[in-house]
């Protein structure tokens, strides 16, 4: 029986996964995020990004959309130009608005996975957009999970680490007020940057994969970056989240802070 305060599970349909694309290197066979053939899947195009439904929706009371981010099969966030990247997130976020805006959905999720730790199937380049109809998908988050040491701050944009994380061991997180276009770019930016560092700089360069994901709270935009490795057994098996002493928490802090400052 649940427990009253206990959040659902989303329902997996092995049906509708039939001739899903289950690992990394699927794309040997084809990509199919390349020329993209689906047209009738199509629900908005804009230059290069293309915001398409899923076309194995295997997640029961859902709707399933992708925003492929290029038609270049090797590029990625690391690799765009700023000007591209920020009008990437600005396609990615309008996406993501008008699903929350269709009451058919209680909560909307926006999330990117990046390598094979990640928990993706595809190498191209991709967002998603899940919108729920019957469950808050942000239930179990608390404004802990958004705090922590700060570690670096440019005009509104904040960057902090998360001492509360929701799994762990090392969350980032973005922030900037969510009622000014112009700070979506200040965003993209730092997300960007962030990312970078993620997948060249820490762990000495050996770490492959991170989740982004997007919130809005309490007035604000916030972006969570979370370099992915194999999953801890206290998470799978207790739900206990990990982290770092605040002295690692900050000496990863004044790394990332001294690579930022490289940056424009």
């Amino acid at each position: 029986m649940t427990k009253p305060n206990q959040q659902q599970p989303l329902i997996f349909s092995h049906v509708a996964a039939q001739g899903k694309p289950q690992h990394m290197t699927a794309e040997k066979n084809g990509c199919p995020f390349c020329n993209y053939a689906d047209t009738e899947n199509i629900l908005t195009e804009a230059g290069d990004f293309t915001w398409v439904l899923n076309k194995y929706a295997t997640l029961e009371n859902t709707l399933q959309t992708i925003i492929i981010e290029t038609k270049d099969h090797d590029a990625d966030i690391t690799t765009y130009s700023r000007q591209y990247n920020r009008d990437l997130m600005r396609f990615a976020i309008d996406c993501w608005q008008e699903v929350k805006h269709d009451p058919k959905y209680q909560s909307v999720l926006f999330y990117k996975n990046h390598g094979p730790l990640s928990g993706g199937s595809l190498k191209h380049a991709h967002m998603q957009v899940v919108g729920l109809e019957e469950l808050d998908g942000e239930e179990n988050l608390v404004a802990e999970n958004f705090t922590g040491i700060e570690v670096f701050q440019r005009g509104n944009l904040s960057i902090n680490f998360s001492t509360e994380p929701v799994m762990g061991f090392l969350e980032i997180n973005l922030i900037v007020p969510d009622n000014n276009v112009e700070e979506l770019d200040h965003l993209a930016d730092g997300i960007q940057d962030t990312v970078q560092f993620i997948l060249n700089e820490y762990y000495r360069g050996r770490c492959d994969s991170f989740n982004l994901f997007l919130y809005e709270r309490e007035g604000q935009l916030i972006a969570k970056i979370t370099p992915r490795f194999m999953t801890s057994p206290y998470y799978v098996g207790y739900k206990l989240s990990q982290t770092f002493t605040n002295e690692h928490l900050e000496g990863i802090g004044e790394e990332f802070r001294a690579f930022l400052e490289t940056k424009d």
